[in-house]
């Protein structure tokens, strides 16, 4: 197998202890090339959010390992580690997770002074189209608006690794496809490596790399030949 942005061998998790113990992840193997939209499918339970806990750093795997670029995860310490979600990792979540006496904008740049090299604050407020909202607090916006914001607190680090657990989980229908079509215009435009995990499986439409989990297993590891604008996507 070649060696991609994100290559993982021999990835094992558990949980608990003897007769309680439950293997979550089971001899994962797969690489991810830098540029990729990867989308991540499986039932709940299947070992998706853990999949991305261990490749955010937040987890330590039983065994195997985990490549980021130059990066050897599993040899990290946990102030390496700490680093590593610094300087190269973005995460989005279901929950938007902000910050309510904060405006749009300062949401934002708090994550802004985290990184080296952030991309331009003011710049990115307009490709999330939260220009307009950026001095309003998350209460006066959208659902969809503060999901924006939660993406564009992410991504102001300037992120190789943009990590999205069930990004629009929370979203009706078209806002979902709009943040679909956000998530594909950073791709686009910044270039970070995106990992979407989702259960909704008509998103992997607009995904170069399809994977697959069930019962802790990868099923599936999939190249998209047909990948479709997130405009296009019915469900």
């Amino acid at each position: 197998m070649a060696d991609g942005f994100l290559s993982i061998a021999g990835l094992c998790k558990s949980y608990g202890q003897g007769e309680a113990r439950t293997e979550v992840l089971k001899n994962i193997d797969v690489d991810i090339d830098a540029g990729e939209i990867c989308v991540l499918l499986g039932p709940s339970g299947s070992g998706k959010s853990t999949f991305l806990n261990l490749v955010g750093g937040l987890e330590p795997a039983d065994s195997g390992s985990m490549k980021v670029g130059d990066l050897d995860l599993t040899a990290l310490s946990g102030k390496q580690l700490v680093e590593y979600r610094r300087k190269s990792l973005g995460f989005v979540f279901q929950f938007y997770s902000l910050v309510p006496d904060l405006t749009i904008r300062e949401n934002i740049e708090v994550c802004e002074f985290l990184s080296p090299e952030p991309l331009p604050l003011d710049d990115l407020l307009q490709s999330l189209g939260l220009w307009e909202h950026r001095n309003k607090f998350p209460n006066q916006v959208s659902g969809g608006q503060q999901q924006r914001c939660a993406i564009g607190r992410a991504l102001v680090k300037n992120p190789s690794l943009l990590l999205c657990d069930e990004p629009t989980g929370a979203l009706d229908y078209n806002t979902s496809k709009e943040i679909l079509q956000l998530m594909e215009d950073i791709n686009r435009r910044y270039g970070c490596t995106i990992i979407i995990v989702t259960h909704n499986d008509a998103i992997k439409h607009m995904a170069n790399r399809i994977l697959r989990l069930r019962d802790g297993q990868l099923v599936e590891d999939s190249i998209n030949p047909d990948v479709r604008p997130a405009s296009t996507l019915e469900w």
